[in-house]
């Protein structure tokens, strides 16, 4: 009989990078080295293990522009034109290293990862990975929920509530249209909740969410068992507060698994370490060097030289480290038992790149957890938020604090120096899309159709994720453009609308560059 529960949270998103006015566009990269490089190799971990029996419970956050992504038919051409790319060069590279064992066994280890890549992408899931996830859920071994319509950040939006809620309403019905169903629960984005978005999700129809660990350490009252027990908001909805100990572990680069020697070094790829002449015609036009995807060498430690890498050892370590992560839920489990009296719950979080992308052995990681959680222990048990709220009904009524994860916890990485400018901008754009709505309760045609792309344009300029390039300093210039490209369009938009003076040939070069959430209903800001 377990004596408590691991709650296993992969969120899952990838800003809107779509560019069909380009040939390629580098940024479209994003997506494809997640969709090689996580995506499929997760849907290949629980494949392999319902075909093994294996009972498990994975939670995952597949936002709406991630999931718009995978519908995309422009990105699923595109991608697989990327992975047939990796696959020419890949069989360049096994003739290459062919009388240098070491490598050329690497060589054909890609090779073989990217045809399998396109056999699931292609052929199991039909170019939508949506399927892929969706089948996993409906066997109940996955619980997918959603996430705000653009990945807002929440917490600075609170100067309009509407701006909130059609984050939240836009996004319930997306999850609604391709996964047939309502969702459940939700991932604030960036982890971010501000007091009182709770009636606004429970307004939506949202049963549980997620919170940094001191939102519920220092919420009002003081919680009865800390973050090892599932609160309720006044307005009715669970928050599931996130576990430092078991996240630490996975997450630090220093402390935690994924930074030990025999691992995967994420920082040498064969696009920067060859000859610029053999790899040209594998880059994007512009010529510019970029990952190709194939990596050869380990960690091996803080210096320049770098070791070839050894997927055995690699494997090895990563199921060490999943018995290691195992035995420590387990006495933590066991410790919170005792003082508890009650079944706790270990809420483990992680964004889901960290799987395959930047730490290549992830998923292997993953599978091995899950393998001996089942087999090898008797007590913990691997759950769902919607399934532990089933077995656990009566919740400690509780109100969090505002929070958010990342540096210091309270929304510095998303207002800072570098990107405080873009919130007068996005909350004027807020501000005027609420009249627009209210002002055309009943439009059609033209009209609603720049309503429509008014909304889209909005949201799209919303997307924390600008704001967080331009703190980390990476890609700036991309970022910047984006928010200027948006709040521009947008306030065209309004303009037009309010003089009456729509450009329809410019318009549907908008709708077809920014095409995301077709079925979009603008009143939603009404």
């Amino acid at each position: 009989m377990p004596q408590g529960y691991l709650c296993l949270v992969l969120h899952a998103h990838l800003p809107y990078v779509r560019h069909p006015e380009f040939e390629s566009f580098l940024e479209e990269d994003w997506y494809f080295e997640a969709v090689t490089e996580t995506y499929v190799p997760l849907l290949d971990v629980m494949e392999r293990l319902t075909h093994d029996g294996v009972p498990f419970r994975l939670t995952m956050s597949l936002s709406p522009t991630l999931v718009s992504m995978f519908v995309d038919p422009l990105l699923q051409e595109r991608f697989l034109r990327h992975l047939d790319s990796l696959i020419r060069l890949a069989n360049r590279e096994v003739e290459r290293t062919a009388l240098q064992p070491e490598f050329n066994r690497l060589a054909l280890m890609y090779r073989d990862h990217f045809l399998h890549v396109r056999e699931v992408f292609a052929e199991k899931c039909g170019r939508n990975l949506v399927h892929g996830f969706r089948r996993f859920q409906e066997m109940g071994v996955l619980e997918i929920i959603t996430c705000a319509a653009t990945h807002g950040f929440l917490p600075l939006m609170d100067v309009h509530r509407n701006a909130v809620r059609a984050q939240i309403q836009i996004a319930v019905e997306h999850y609604q249209e391709h996964f047939g169903r309502p969702p459940r629960g939700i991932w604030l984005p960036e982890c971010g909740y501000h007091p009182g978005h709770d009636e606004i999700l429970a307004a939506c129809g949202i049963k549980f969410f997620f919170v940094e660990t001191h939102g519920i350490l220092h919420g009002s009252p003081r919680p009865r068992y800390g973050v090892y027990a599932p609160v309720l908001t006044p307005a009715g909805v669970a928050v599931f507060g996130r576990d430092v100990e078991s996240s630490k572990q996975v997450w630090s680069q220093q402390e935690g698994y994924p930074g030990d020697f025999n691992y995967r070094e994420f920082y040498r790829d064969v696009g920067w370490d060859l000859d610029y002449d053999y790899i040209r015609p594998y880059l994007n036009p512009d010529g510019a060097r970029k990952n190709l995807g194939i990596k050869y060498y380990r960690i091996t430690g803080k210096t320049e030289h770098k070791e070839v890498y050894n997927p055995d050892a690699a494997r090895e370590k990563a199921a060490e480290h999943a018995g290691n992560f195992m035995f420590n839920r387990e006495r933590q489990v066991e410790y919170l038992y005792s003082v508890m009296g009650r079944k706790p719950i270990v809420v483990a979080p992680y964004d889901a790149e960290l799987f395959g992308h930047w730490w290549f052995e992830g998923p292997q990681w993953l599978e091995f957890l899950l393998r001996k959680i089942a087999y090898d222990q008797d007590i913990i048990r691997t759950i769902t938020p919607s399934e532990y709220l089933q077995e656990n009904p009566t919740l400690q009524v509780l109100q969090p604090c505002l929070s958010t994860w990342g540096y210091k916890g309270y929304n510095e990485v998303w207002l800072n120096g570098a990107n405080d400018w873009i919130y007068r901008h996005l909350h004027k754009a807020a501000e005027r899309m609420i009249e627009l709505a209210r002002a055309h309760p009943h439009a059609d045609g033209l009209t609603r159709r720049a309503l429509q792309q008014a909304a889209r344009e909005l949201l799209l300029a919303q997307s924390s994720d600008w704001a967080f390039i331009m703190k980390t300093g990476t890609m700036t210039s991309y970022a910047v453009k984006r928010t200027h490209d948006h709040l521009a369009r947008f306030t065209r938009l309004y303009h037009d609308l309010q003089r009456g003076t729509i450009d329809e040939t410019w318009l549907r070069e908008v709708e077809w560059k920014d095409n995301i959430f077709p079925r979009i209903d603008y009143r939603v800001y009404a």
